[in-house]
């Protein structure tokens, strides 16, 4: 099997579930946190609901700057009523440039992170995939911690939670 559909494949599975979980980010509670060195509950989402945009980043761009001049390539945080279309469409984005490109690329290419200029990292573009899809499987994780403080229902993710008895 190709990179590229196991990739496909995990991002298939993956998002109904994150989707899931972004149903239930309460309004009007972006500023919460559930301790003050903790990221705003509103910002977590917006991060859960945007990394899959990470994959057409990743396959489409050779670098991505965390601290760009000013101006240019700010992160725009979606607002907490688009979470799940915010989610839908960066899914749509990342299976078309899964589907153009191929295994040589992914395997033989690196992908750099930077932080005003400077490379903290690089990698070649698979590991870097991998990396992006545990990572967004983290912050969900941390998106249900989130949403049991707030009292709201917690999907199954992988399994049955104490809210939803279905097996996912």
């Amino acid at each position: 099997m190709e990179l590229t559909q196991l990739f496909l494949a995990e991002l298939d599975r993956e998002a109904p579930r994150t989707r899931r979980a972004l149903e239930h980010v309460p309004l009007g509670r972006d500023d919460w946190t559930p301790h003050p060195k903790s990221m705003p509950l509103g910002r977590l989402a917006g991060l859960v609901a945007s990394m899959p945009s990470w994959v057409s980043l990743i396959i489409d761009q050779d670098e991505l700057d965390l601290n760009p001049p000013e101006g240019r390539g700010q992160y725009q945080q979606p607002p907490t009523d688009k979470l799940a279309e915010t989610l839908d469409g960066h899914v749509i984005k990342a299976r078309e440039s899964l589907a153009k490109t191929n295994d040589e690329f992914l395997l033989t290419t690196n992908w750099r992170l930077l932080v005003s200029g400077n490379v903290v990292m690089e990698q070649p573009r698979h590991v870097v995939l991998r990396d992006t899809l545990n990572h967004l499987a983290h912050h969900r994780g941390q998106l249900t911690v989130y949403l049991r403080l707030n009292d709201q229902p917690v999907p199954a993710i992988y399994g049955p939670s104490a809210d939803d008895q279905q097996f996912v």
